[in-house]
Formats: structure tokens, C-alpha cells, sequence
């Protein structure tokens, strides 16, 4: 799933290609991408693109006033394209959702892989109409998010650490890669109650959270839209390397299996060499 660093990246690199555009086609293939009806999605055409913004995981087009947002979810993606392919897309079993074209001849299409449709677009007057956009956490690069908005953010949560960070409604744009990245920086459990840190502990999280996300954002600056996976994939320490060495201290990077996702810590650096129950192997060993 594209998370923060990735989706800035996507604002910045759309918003060198769509500013100052003009917007003559929005081609929904899918149906089940349109989360909104009124106004239509097809009210964006013949309107200039004027911005590109991001709100946590959301990117935002500007044209001329209506916004288009679009959320990737977990397998969505954007293809930009220098020169779209003649007529309109027809709709199938294929991974293309919309294509929005420009008078240029060039435009982009959004995909989504698999069976899950979680692919989200919603044209509106103003971005809060998007629930998902009302409910945000603050941003955790905002220049006014400081070490005490963060252990104010964290002093009521009764819950892991691990939930904490991906909760959009606590802090914005933060996924299960980037928590497993920010919690292995900062040397901390992921299973270590959010409400239990000391001071310490808070200012080791903030560091580690700013600094991580700083630098993907920093390594995902002016990557192609095309790249920005690979891009993403080669910075990541202990996200998705369980059986790979850490490349801090050396030991095996371990994973817990949940439903429907997973998450990856080293012993070592982060539970003080304790291995972290995974509930799906155990039920397994039953």
C-alpha cells in the first residue's frame, strides 16, 4: 500500500504534469471505484488542474475548485502515461478502474490488482467531504507537530504501539510498513502499550519517526510514478525481509502473521532478544 512517503511523491510528481492542464476526459472502467455521485465524476472535465496536495494517504487534484481524490488502498496504483492509447478503455476483468486524459494526449490511469476492490475516488467541492480525509490525524511531518503533540496523541491509547501509528484518525499517512521501519529506528516493541512510554521512549519514537519518514520522502523526491514501489522497497530495513539479516545488528528479522496482514522486527534491535508470539503459528501447532 502507498503510504506517506510514496503519495508525496505521487502529489509532487503529478503536480509537474497536471498544473496548468486541462482535464477533456474522466473514464471510469469500473464502477466500484466511484464513491460519489454528485457532482458526477465527469464534472472535472474541461477544468484546469490548479494543484496537486496530499492529505495522509489521499492525493488530491485541484481543478479549478473540484477536487479529485483518490485513495489507492491497499493494491491501487497510478500509471501515468506520455501518450494515452486511442478510444475509450473498454470495461473487464482487467486491473484499469479510470483514466482521466489531458488535451496534451497524455493522462494517467489508476489500477488495482486482485480480487479486493478497495480502489477509492470521489469528486467533491471540498476534500472534508471525503470521510476518510475528515477523520484525519495531524501529519507527522507538519512543522507543528513536535515531540509533546505526539505523547499527547499517545497518553489515552490503551492499545499497542503497532496500532497506534497505523490508526489515519491518531496520525496521518502512517501504514504497516512504515510503523515496522519507524518502530525498528526507534528500537521499541512493536507490542509495547502506546499509553506505557516514558518520556524517553516518546522522544526516541519521534526522532525515529521524523527522521525514517524525512528520509523515504527525501529517496522518493522526483522518482517516475512507474519506480516509486522498487524505490520504496529498497529503503526498507526490516519490513518485508523476515528471514534476511538486520542490517543493524546482524540477527534474523522475524515476522508475526496476522489475518490479513503481517508485521517484521528483529529480536535484537527491538524485543530485547525475545521472539513475539505469532497467533497464527501457534494455532497451527495446536
Amino acid at each position: 500500500m502507498p503510504e506517506l512517503p510514496e503519495v508525496a511523491a505521487l502529489a509532487d510528481f503529478l503536480g509537474g504534469r497536471l498544473i496548468d492542464h486541462d482535464i477533456v476526459r474522466v473514464l471510469p472502467v469500473a464502477v466500484s471505484v466511484l464513491k460519489t455521485y454528485d457532482p458526477p465524476v465527469t464534472a472535472l472535465e474541461g477544468r484546469a488542474v490548479t494543484a496537486v496536495r496530499r492529505h495522509g494517504k489521499f492525493l488530491d487534484l485541484d481543478a479549478d475548485g473540484l477536487h479529485m481524490i483518490v485513495h489507492l488502498a491497499r493494491a491501487g496504483w497510478l500509471q501515468w502515461r506520455d501518450r494515452l492509447p486511442d478510444g475509450a478503455p473498454r470495461p473487464g476483468r482487467g486491473p484499469l478502474a479510470l483514466r482521466v486524459a489531458l488535451e496534451t494526449g497524455e493522462g494517467f490511469d489508476l489500477t488495482e490488482q486482485g480480487t479486493q476492490k478497495r480502489l477509492a475516488v470521489y469528486a467533491v467541492r471540498d476534500p472534508a467531504e471525503v470521510p476518510g480525509i475528515a477523520r484525519l490525524g495531524p501529519d507527522p511531518l507538519a512543522a507543528d507537530f513536535d515531540e509533546r503533540r505526539l505523547a499527547e496523541l499517545l497518553a489515552g491509547e490503551r492499545r499497542q504501539i503497532k496500532g497506534a501509528l497505523r490508526d489515519q484518525s491518531l496520525i496521518a499517512g502512517i501504514g504497516n510498513a512504515y510503523s515496522d521501519e519507524i518502530l525498528h529506528a526507534a528500537k521499541m516493541s512493536p507490542y509495547k502499550l502506546a499509553a506505557r512510554l516514558g518520556d524517553e521512549e516518546v522522544r526516541g519514537l519521534y526522532e525515529a519517526m521524523r527522521a525514517t519518514l524525512g528520509e523515504a520522502v527525501e529517496r522518493a523526491g522526483g522518482v517516475a510514478a512507474g519506480r516509486l514501489k522498487a524505490e520504496k522497497k529498497s529503503g526498507l530495513r526490516v519490513h518485508g525481509r523476515a528471514g534476511l539479516p538486520c542490517p543493524v545488528c546482524g540477527d534474523t528479522v522475524r515476522e508475526v502473521s496476522f489475518s490479513d496482514s503481517a508485521l517484521q522486527y528483529c529480536p535484537t534491535c527491538q524485543t530485547g532478544g525475545k521472539l513475539l508470539a505469532d497467533r497464527r503459528m501457534s494455532r497451527l501447532l495446536k
